[in-house]
Parts: structure tokens; C-alpha cells; sequence
């Protein structure tokens, strides 16, 4: 298959490396000088320095000769950026398919990437997303990751899932595409609570029960918006939950680490030099909860946190003296 993967950043560096060693893949960059400079050392330094890329994989400045030959375009930017690219994308004479791996609602708009979709890409375009546990790094060196494929067209998912997977990249087809998306989104915010938590020193007890609370509140959205539950408790939702929650790769846990510290959000970024998606989606999720009416108090107190200035250690407090209720019902 010809695959031309749209953004040059870690994830998408990543998913073209792995793809490559059964497709003809061109990974495409905005930037003329990112591509000049990945063409004459190859490898990423910016992003995945330490591993190169593959002899075989092209690489693209000019948008419209990357996709010429593409049968699937995957595309790989930050959420801020998705409806530009699918606004290219829908110019385009081809009828390729698009698979999207941005994980976050739209800033302002607070749509999820498949809302998007429907406003921008024609219909001859057939899509879906792709989500779950993982990080770029270890996709690239070839470790063992295993994610979802979501499309509401049944046989385009289940026909990209087999295209995409392979011995080290297990893809699982699935029709739910707002619970993957759901999942993939507030679990960004989850982690940033994590990191907080962990950075505050509360102990493995307490992260285990925010984790399992904030499994909750994302449930409880999900399903507002047309998720189902038990695609809420796969990959994309409690295993993406938990890796991104736990490793050290995870940008969103070393945000929250970072204000555990004190440390101001801007420095933080800057420290960071990669997109956190959990700082921008936590606005739109905090908008969204209050619209709809669903209990999201983890989501909440970093809303508070990162958008109002709130102590850290009042907002735990906050959290810890909440009147007890049913495990289950609706709070």
C-alpha cells in the first residue's frame, strides 16, 4: 500500500518507520528545512534523534506530491491543526483513505476530530482514527504496541486494521469512533492529574484510585457523546488511560510533575518542547461537562489548576473532601 503520513512530528515519525517495512511510505513536513535536515542525516533529530530512519521511507516538503500516489493518508499533526490539513486534503482529486491519530477536541469548537471530519471531508473520502496505548519512541525501535482502529464505515476499519498490522504493531478494528475518541482525548487530562499526584508524593494508593476514578468520569462522557462502554474499558480507552498515566514517556504526566513543583505552565512548555494535548483539551472537556451536565471533579481540579492558579494542595483538598456516595451512580 502507498501510505503518506502527514506531520513529521514524533508520533507520525514513528508510525512511518514501523509502516515501512511493508508499505511504500512518504512521510510529509510543513517545514523545508526539518525534511532537508531528516533527508541528510536520517533520523529525526528534533524528535526520535537516537533511532534512523529507514532506507526506503521518502520524505516530502510539497504536500501534493507526497499524497499523488497515496492510497491511505494518516494524518499525524496536533488538533489545533487537524481542520487545516483536512481542508488541503479535501482539495485534493484523490479518493485515498484518511486515518487520523490526534487525540484532543478542537479548541474553541470543543468537537472531537470526527466531528471535524463531517464538516470538512467530502464524502468520497473514507476514514476513521486510529488510537490507544502508545508511545512514539517504542513504536519506533519496533517494540510490541497494540491499538484501535475506529471507522463508522465497519469494512474500511476492519480492511485498514489488516492493511496497517503487523508482528509488532497488533491493530484492532472497531466501529465505536467517539469512545476511542473519548478515550484517547481526557486520558491526556487524567495524566496531568497523575503526574500531579505522583509529584505531590500521595503514594500508589492514591494514583490507583485516581486512575480508577478518572476511568469513570471518561466513561461518563463517553457515553454522553455516543461512546460505548466497553470500548471505554480496551485499548483506547483504560489501556491509553494507564500507560499515559504511568510512564515516564508521557508528556501530560511530566506537566503535572512539573506543577506539583510550582513550576510555572509556560515554563513547563518550553521545558517540554512537544505538544502536551491534556493543557488545551482540558478547557474544551471543562466546557463540555458543564454544558452537558456530567461529573467530572478530577477534570475539574486541573481545569482549576492550570486555568485558574489555583494551589495545587487546595485543589487535592477540594478533592478529598467531596461527600462519599455509591461507587457507581453518576458522580
Amino acid at each position: 500500500m502507498n501510505i503518506t503520513v502527514i506531520g513529521a512530528g514524533a508520533w507520525g515519525t514513528a508510525l512511518a518507520i514501523s509502516l515501512s517495512a511493508g508499505h511504500r511510505v512518504t512521510l510529509w513536513a510543513r517545514d523545508t528545512g526539518q525534511i532537508a535536515a531528516m533527508r541528510e542525516e536520517r533520523c529525526n533529530r528534533r524528535y526520535l534523534p537516537d533511532i534512523p530512519l529507514p532506507a526506503n521511507l521518502e520524505l516530502s516538503s510539497d504536500l501534493s506530491v507526497a499524497l499523488a500516489s497515496a492510497e491511505l493518508a494518516i494524518v499525524a499533526v496536533p488538533t489545533n491543526s487537524f481542520r487545516s490539513i483536512l481542508q488541503q486534503l479535501a482539495q485534493s482529486s484523490g479518493s485515498f483513505g484518511v486515518v487520523w491519530l490526534c487525540k484532543g477536541f478542537e479548541a474553541e469548537t470543543s468537537l472531537l476530530p470526527h466531528q471535524v471530519v463531517a464538516e470538512v471531508l467530502p464524502a468520497r473520502f473514507r476514514h476513521g482514527v486510529l488510537s490507544g496505548p502508545s508511545f512514539a519512541q517504542e513504536v519506533a525501535c519496533g517494540q510490541p504496541t497494540a491499538l484501535t482502529l475506529a471507522s463508522s464505515d465497519e469494512a474500511f476499519a476492519r480492511d485498514t486494521a489488516q492493511a496497517l498490522h503487523h508482528a509488532r504493531l497488533r491493530i484492532y478494528a472497531s466501529s465505536d469512533v467517539a469512545g476511542v475518541e473519548v478515550g484517547g482525548a481526557v486520558k491526556n487530562v487524567m495524566a496531568i492529574a497523575a503526574g500531579i499526584c505522583d509529584g505531590m508524593g500521595l503514594g500508589h494508593n492514591a494514583r490507583a484510585a485516581l486512575l480508577t476514578r478518572g476511568l469513570a468520569e471518561i466513561t461518563r462522557l463517553g457515553l454522553k457523546l455516543g461512546g460505548r462502554s466497553e470500548t471505554l474499558s480496551g485499548l483506547s480507552g483504560v489501556g491509553d488511560l494507564i500507560l499515559t498515566c504511568t510512564g515516564d514517556l508521557s508528556r501530560n504526566r511530566q506537566v503535572g510533575l512539573l506543577l506539583a513543583q510550582h513550576h510555572d505552565l509556560q515554563e513547563i512548555l518550553r521545558r517540554l518542547g512537544h505538544v502536551a494535548e491534556g493543557v488545551y483539551t482540558v478547557r474544551e472537556v471543562h466546557q463540555l461537562a458543564q454544558r452537558l451536565g456530567v461529573a467530572m471533579p478530577i477534570c475539574e481540579g486541573v481545569y482549576r489548576v492550570i486555568y485558574e492558579h489555583k494551589p495545587v494542595a487546595e485543589v487535592i483538598t477540594d478533592l478529598l473532601s467531596r461527600a462519599p456516595t455509591q461507587e457507581f451512580d453518576e458522580s
